[in-house]
């Protein structure tokens, strides 16, 4: 496969200072042309947004610029892209609108495979209302969530099915359009955490039949901003607590105060990036007539066919370690790799990494039922090492090295 890597890392300013960050599933470096777009508007006489001046027009065209970016990135509609500042603070806002109708006896379903961000805004809506929560749970030994228990867990009383499409800890991929088919036959909506997967694979908010898809532009090379994805139809029925004077349209209203002009260029810059990947990495062109939609796909496509070889090196190496022991996932999965050394605990693990400039986390990376369930949260978790699309093969095992075996 071609992919020139050299190139790819030449567009991250970050990246010159020499720190291997093999800490993706955390948080991405920004590109180059992420950090141009922010700085420019910044520069540039950017108002709140009003179709009387100038400025303010800029103002709205950000922003329009940006959801339809995003709209490209995942699949959806433009006007279905609500911003926000996290991923956890838009699951909140979503599970708290959609819990205003719930009633005791209702129930939702949740996950011991995900981010606690996609469990505990559910738990905790779940518990004001009266509603029962149920519990999804993953294969210990094999690291997968089995699809098939989703025909017991739901029924005519569930309201909401919330799912990992990536896990945070061990890259695993559930089988998410099975779960969203199951859970639909019963009447019940789909929250798809994305956070994860969206840096990694072409996403299709249609192909998964995700009700709302939410995802974060820092772990894909953009700025701290994340974004939730519906049919705006399905936002239109929905009502937020919100102030009195902030507009009612969808999806604005959903957006409280004013939104960071400078991150949503950095959104739409970020987009751009994927989807100039495969120029970037000697591929060429996707060729003139295609759309951003497509080059964005192409460009995931290409990165994800690089980041497979990589994680192979990685999963290779770390076998041939005597030391180390790997937590299982499955073979459909994410770059992503959660490990313990022996006689270490994860954060000494990853602070004697940490010395030699090789950037991994330990703990429990707020997969707080995950490293409950398998009993490693009491002794700090794991060390976990994710692979982007700047990573090298130079990287991966000049921490193979580092590890020793």
């Amino acid at each position: 496969m071609t992919y020139d890597v050299a190139r790819v890392r030449a567009t991250y300013p970050a990246l010159a200072e020499g720190f291997a960050h093999l800490d993706g599933a955390a948080g991405t470096q920004a590109a180059g042309p992420v950090v141009d777009a922010i700085a420019g508007t910044l520069r540039r006489a950017v108002s709140n947004r009003s179709v009387a001046f100038e400025p303010g027009r800029r103002a709205g065209e950000i922003v329009a610029a940006a959801r339809a970016a995003v709209a490209d990135l995942v699949g959806g509609d433009p006007g279905g892209v609500v911003f926000g500042p996290s991923a956890t603070a838009l699951t909140y806002v979503v599970a708290r609108t959609l819990a205003t109708s719930w009633q005791p006896g209702d129930e939702v379903v949740v996950s011991r495979l995900d981010h606690d961000a996609n469990v505990r805004p559910w738990v905790q809506a779940a518990e004001a209302a009266g509603a029962t929560v149920r519990w999804a749970e993953f294969d210990a030994d094999s690291g997968d969530l089995p699809a098939k228990q989703y025909a017991d867990l739901v029924g005519p009383r569930t309201r909401v099915v919330a799912v990992t499409a990536a896990s945070n800890v061990t890259g695993a991929m559930p089988r998410v359009r099975e779960i969203a088919d199951l859970a639909h036959a019963a009447g019940a909506l789909v929250y798809v955490d994305g956070v994860h997967a969206t840096a990694h694979v072409p996403t299709d908010v249609r192909e998964l039949a995700a009700d709302f898809y939410v995802t974060s532009a820092y772990k894909w090379s953009g700025p701290h901003l994340a974004a939730v994805i519906a049919d705006p139809a399905r936002w239109e029925r929905l009502r937020p607590a919100k102030l009195i004077p902030s507009s009612d349209a969808v999806p604005e209203r959903f957006e409280f105060g004013t939104p960071s002009f400078e991150l949503l260029a950095g959104v739409t810059a970020a987009v751009e990036h994927l989807a100039a990947l495969p120029e970037l990495s000697g591929g060429g062109p996707a060729g003139a007539g295609t759309t951003r939609r497509d080059r964005v796909v192409a460009g995931l496509t290409v990165a994800a066919a690089y980041e497979a070889e990589l994680l192979d090196r990685l999963l290779t190496g770390l076998a041939a370690n005597p030391a180390v022991t790997v937590l299982p996932a499955p073979a459909q999965r994410c770059p992503t790799v959660s490990f313990r050394v022996h006689g270490q605990s994860p954060a000494e693990t990853a602070g004697r990494l940490g010395e030699q400039g090789i950037c991994v986390f330990s703990g429990d990376y707020y997969a707080y039922e995950y490293f409950t369930v398998t009993g490693l949260r009491d002794s700090g978790g794991a060390v976990r090492a994710s692979i982007y699309h700047y990573n090298t093969l130079g990287e991966v095992d000049r921490l193979l090295a580092a590890l020793g075996g």
